[in-house]
């Protein structure tokens, strides 16, 4: 009993300063949900037609994941070990549930675009696997702050991905972003190239294949250039 208090006494201890900068480069870069973990995948390819679905998924996954992980993380004194992934995914699909009623309320047309992929965050396995490996062994601010990296990174990929397959597929970007997110967000639409005849490949599947391979490689190669630096 007494190494488990020490351990917990430990794990609530105030995170070293080093260490908030070091969670927050693992989940915007080094430990980035899909250029690391290659995790979410399905959902990455299938929304990333434009930046406007890929930012409102995001949003709507960095809102669940952060949520999750504090929730995780507040319970996780209570939440025993052989229960403790089905309660994981309870609490994740509590947390979807709230999302996906309150985009059919107030963001419908993006609600309409994004389809199936609303609910399906409930199987998105980077938000199971950072409650699994990160929240419920860290306290809250820790795993409030590892969860807001983690959906950021995630965020800023489905909007870059989206944005490079919308730029080549139809020569815009953030089309329809008032009409999806509201009318605040109408500054974002811009016809980058007009009379643009529009490249269909880039705005099907195979489209998104192709763009994730090439901003991996670059991940790839920034990667070896810093490692190359500082050696």
């Amino acid at each position: 009993m007494a190494d488990t208090d020490a351990g917990l006494a430990d794990r609530e201890a105030p995170a070293p300063e080093g260490r908030w900068r070091r969670i927050a480069r693992e989940g915007l870069w080094d430990n980035n949900v899909v250029f690391a973990q290659l995790l979410a995948l399905c959902p990455l390819l299938a929304v990333t037609s434009t930046a406007t679905n890929g930012l409102g998924l995001g949003l709507a996954t960095l809102f669940v994941m952060v949520l999750a992980a504090v929730l995780v993380s507040t319970l996780r004194g209570l939440i025993t070990d052989p229960v403790r992934i089905p309660v994981f995914i309870l609490l994740i699909a509590t947390l979807v549930t709230v999302v996906d009623l309150f985009m059919e309320a107030h963001l419908n047309p993006l609600y309409q675009a994004l389809g199936l992929f609303i609910p399906l965050i409930v199987t998105n396995c980077a938000i199971l696997a950072r409650a699994e490996v990160f929240a419920s062994r860290h306290p809250p601010a820790e795993a409030a702050f590892d969860g807001l990296m983690m959906g950021l990174g995630f965020t800023a990929i489905l909007v870059v991905l989206g944005g490079v397959r919308e730029l080549l597929g139809a020569g815009t970007l953030f089309d329809q972003a008032g009409l999806m997110l509201g009318d605040a967000f109408a500054f974002l639409e811009i016809t980058v190239f007009p009379d643009y005849p529009g490249f269909l490949l880039m705005v099907l599947p195979p489209g998104g294949f192709i763009a994730l391979g090439f901003l991996m490689a670059g991940k790839r190669l920034l990667d070896r250039r810093r490692e190359a630096q500082t050696t």
